[in-house]
């Protein structure tokens, strides 16, 4: 299928934004934007946000990618994940206006790109669904417990960590008080006072609030997406709502943060297509 690349320019706020279009020759209604997520541009890590733009355009989904303010080509300041509602607006405004026959929006996003994509969802109808990869739910205190529960238990089995110990390597004081500091920080009793909502329930409030299809897709080898699903497990109020029918889950068990494998890389881009067919 041939399928067309365009460049486009749109404005936010008196700041310029670049992304880029891909079009197959006969789009449907449902497209898909990607929400960049880290300190990244619309290529993404391995130009993953790239690949997967034109997998999907190649099975007849539009796509589209584009920077932030602040960020890869686009004028502005740069500013945080929780802080790009209006960007994400006014890509959709950009993209829907070159695409008229495009009627609904699916948020992809990994990482924070996926926390943004959460929390912006509720906020706009023309969004149907949300596809989200390792979703940055982080907190000192999250982080700390998956790191105890995940990082230390994988050194175990480690074999390089055992040959350092045998070659006298290894440094049991320093690794002692790192551990020592992660437990008081996941289990301390002392916290500081809020005067917002913390990131996690800013992000179950998002997801709460919104009506329509969602995506997970989890590195198991990654400690981000572990610490988002510890969280999820361990919390009443986010494992009814990752129960509910309209969540579709999946996991690639040796898959790192960034899916840096091409192997990895495709499965996402398959499931994400599949999934944008079944409904």
């Amino acid at each position: 299928m041939h399928i067309e690349e365009r460049v486009v320019t749109f404005e936010c706020q008196g700041d310029s934004l670049y992304g880029v279009m891909h079009l197959p020759e006969t789009p449907g209604t449902r497209a898909v934007l990607v929400v960049v997520g880290g300190p990244q541009y619309r290529a993404g890590s391995h130009r993953q946000f790239t690949l997967l733009a034109r997998s999907l355009a190649m099975n007849g989904v539009a796509a589209m990618r584009f920077d932030y303010r602040g960020m890869g080509d686009s004028e502005g300041a740069e500013r945080a994940f929780g802080d790009v509602q209006d960007d994400i607006a006014a890509a959709i405004d950009a993209f829907m206006a070159a695409a008229p026959g495009v009627r609904e929006i699916v948020l992809w996003g990994l990482c924070d790109g996926a926390s943004a994509a959460m929390m912006y969802a509720p906020l706009d109808a023309r969004v149907s669904g949300v596809v989200l990869l390792n979703p940055w739910i982080r907190t000192p205190d999250s982080i700390a417990r998956t790191t105890l529960r995940h990082y230390y238990r994988d050194r175990l089995v480690d074999r390089t960590f055992w040959a350092r110990v045998l070659r006298g390597s290894f440094n049991y004081q320093r690794s002692l008080a790192s551990m020592f500091q992660l437990v008081r920080t996941a289990f301390g009793s002392e916290t500081a006072p809020h005067t917002t909502l913390a990131l996690p329930d800013r992000m179950h409030a998002g997801l709460h609030a919104f009506s329509g299809r969602v995506l997970v897709i989890i590195s198991g080898a990654d400690l981000t997406g572990r610490e988002f699903c510890d969280l999820a497990e361990a919390t009443p109020k986010w494992r009814q709502l990752l129960q509910s029918s309209r969540v579709t889950q999946y996991r690639i068990d040796r898959a790192d943060h960034t899916f840096s494998r091409r192997v990895w890389r495709d499965q996402v881009a398959h499931w994400t297509g599949t999934w944008l067919g079944s409904w």
